[in-house]
């Protein structure tokens, strides 16, 4: 039998934990059912988003990342984007919390926070993102309390540590349809706590496991939930950032809509009481240790993405 990812339903936490605690156990995925994201939001997301891509490339370089300075915000074309050193099959809009000048980490000038860049061309991509990103975060704060006590802390454990004042990162990709020849995306793990990710309905996802790749197609109803790099360094490996990648071979265009819920950019990383330090380097896609990092979490962060764009990380 093909494995599947299993489906939680995540509207109560205590009741989730268990489910929740098999899956990060197994691969570090699940699927999310009674999530809260409403169907109506991610519904306006979408068209938004499509209207975005059709425009002409000028129109939309108009919001390109090299205008959103050290808040890493705005546009990038096919091949803007590298994974593991090699140009990624897919165009994208980074987004973040929408910070203004008066926000204390905007004024010491934290990279990755600040405002939004939006496209005057379509004018309801900007409420219909900032409505899914409200609704993604009480989202991820309620999985996040599963995964506390699934790992017997109490709930409130990672807002309480962690996440008062989450890193919000979201991306919207645009996977153009091709004849399947390279990936829209390699071999990857993400770099957080918790990523939500948002699908249309044409596949591509494929997550790898010990026994091999398995494809995670779209279920209505629900949203791919995975841990990242943090929750495994927190949690001594219990818990596993899963290598994922993407191929389009749908034949149409995909969307994609990650929402990553990170730790606060400050957040010192210190291994919850109960894990114990590993070296598992030698089974990691990129042969690093995540284990081996400490400080904030913010450089990290920063270490990492300077290597999806190099040439934007040299004004950071």
């Amino acid at each position: 039998m093909t494995q599947a990812l299993p489906i939680v339903d995540v509207s109560d936490p205590a009741g989730a934990a268990g489910a929740i605690d098999a899956a990060c156990r197994d691969l570090g995925f699940f699927y999310a059912i009674h999530h809260g994201i409403g169907a109506d939001t991610l519904a306006d997301l979408d068209v938004a988003s499509r209207r975005f891509f059709a425009l002409p490339e000028a129109r939309k370089m108009e919001i390109a990342m090299v205008r959103g300075g050290r808040a890493w915000r705005g546009y990038f074309p096919v091949g803007g984007e590298l994974t593991s050193g090699k140009p990624d099959l897919k165009q994208g809009v980074y987004f973040g919390e929408e910070l203004d000048a008066r926000d204390p980490r905007v004024a010491e000038g934290l990279p990755l926070h600040g405002r939004n860049l939006f496209p005057d061309d379509v004018p309801e991509l900007k409420p219909a993102v900032l409505r899914f990103m409200d609704e993604a975060t009480v989202a991820a704060h309620t999985i996040m309390e599963g995964v506390a006590l699934s790992l017997g802390l109490d709930a409130h454990y990672f807002c309480r540590t962690y996440t008062a004042r989450p890193t919000l990162l979201f991306r919207i990709f645009e996977y153009p349809a091709s004849d399947g020849d390279g990936w829209g995306v390699g071999e990857h793990t993400d770099y957080g706590l918790l990523t939500l990710l948002p699908q249309d309905d044409n596949g591509g996802l494929q997550v790898k496991t010990p026994r091999g790749w398995i494809e995670a197609p779209p279920i209505p109803g629900t949203i791919v939930c995975n841990i990242g790099d943090m929750l495994d360094r927190l949690t001594g490996g219990l818990y596993k950032s899963t290598p994922h990648r993407v191929r389009n071979v749908s034949g149409r265009s995909r969307l994609s809509f990650p929402f990553f819920f990170d730790p606060a950019f400050d957040a010192q990383i210190v291994p919850l009481p109960s894990s114990v330090a590993r070296d598992d380097s030698g089974e990691r896609w990129d042969r690093a240790n995540v284990h081996d990092f400490s400080g904030a979490y913010g450089d990290y962060l920063l270490g990492k993405v300077a290597k999806v764009f190099p040439e934007l990380a040299r004004g950071i």
